[in-house]
């Protein structure tokens, strides 16, 4: 079973990402730390984001075991539009994934 951090560590957005705006469309960046645990090792979490939520990751760091006995960390930086972050972040937090925030939302940031 995947233990979780202490609400005030897992990302939650209120503004701007549930509020419809013209905005949503622009293009937007947010920095986060992810923890895989070691029962996920072996599902594609990081490609299904690319894939069924559109969103560009770039991994900025890794840990992981290469024996995969330990759980591993990403530190990701995940672009896309509003939209598409948020539903991103919502697919990691169904998979009941640990998520720290690096950075608020930066709109129109590339």
């Amino acid at each position: 079973m995947v233990t979780q951090p202490s609400h005030d560590a897992l990302v939650t957005h209120s503004s701007p990402l549930n509020q419809e705006t013209t905005g949503d469309n622009r293009p937007t960046k947010l920095r986060i730390k992810l923890r895989i645990p070691k029962n996920f090792h072996e599902e594609p979490v990081i490609s299904r984001l690319v894939a069924n939520h559109g969103i560009t990751v770039n991994i900025a760091g890794a840990l992981l075991g290469a024996n995969a006995r330990d759980d591993g960390w990403f530190d990701l930086e995940l672009r896309g539009t509003q939209q598409q972050i948020q539903a991103a972040l919502a697919y990691l937090q169904k998979l009941e994934l640990e998520i720290w925030s690096q950075s608020d939302l930066e709109e129109d940031g590339w």
